[in-house]
């Protein structure tokens, strides 16, 4: 986890208003981290997207509720130079699971599987294209990239099964964690905290902007 990154997240949460970070690269367990140490200073996870080039987008906004107040109040006295690149909370590990849990049930949910598997298609075959330009005077190198492009696309249905598996397996941890299932404003299926409602309820991130 970067403490670049870190510092630059709590600098902005200082503000009191929603957080969007722009990050690239990370896996599931940094976002998590991340997004759990939003919540150890006053602020909750509210999603995360897949943007258009690649990269996540992960949202954050304030939490009003006693519990998320009085957490920020103790570590904000207990770690004061944590934006600084100081000491921060330990991490809890099941938190850390949970968050990713809801990470990659988020993201899953952003597209349809229709509209994934135009994606993947388009990016396949843009891909391929331009490989095939690069090397239009080797005739032997488009031949085996044509192939290449031939069997990814027989492949598309497992893949698409796998990650249908691969969403189902994290859903199913959050509603043993008591997670409810709801459909948010724009038709997303997303995941409630036990006794609570989307994260950013009523904040301009809340439906996933």
């Amino acid at each position: 986890m970067s403490k670049r990154q870190v510092r630059k997240m709590l600098r902005e949460m200082a503000s009191g208003e929603p957080v969007r970070m722009t990050l690239t690269g990370w896996s599931w367990k940094r976002l998590a981290r991340l997004a759990f140490i939003a919540e150890q200073f006053g602020y909750e996870y509210a999603d995360l997207q897949m943007t258009t080039d690649n990269k996540f987008a992960l949202f954050i906004v304030p939490d009003p509720s006693p519990e998320g107040r009085q957490r920020a109040a103790q570590n904000r006295a207990q770690y004061p130079d944590a934006d600084e690149g100081a000491a921060l909370p330990p991490v809890v590990p099941d938190a850390i699971d949970l968050l990713k849990a809801r990470m990659v049930v988020d993201t899953g949910t952003q597209y349809s599987d229709k509209l994934r598997t135009g994606m993947l298609i388009f990016f396949l075959t843009v891909t391929a294209a331009a490989i095939i330009f690069r090397l239009r005077a080797e005739t032997a190198a488009i031949v085996i990239v044509g192939i290449i492009w031939a069997a990814l696309m027989a492949l598309l249905p497992f893949l698409l099964a796998y990650s249908r598996r691969y969403r189902a397996k994290y859903a199913a941890q959050l509603k043993a964690a008591g997670f409810t299932p709801v459909t948010d404003e724009s038709g997303r299926l997303r995941y409630v905290p036990p006794g609570g409602q989307l994260p950013g309820h009523g904040n301009p991130f809340g439906a996933g902007a």
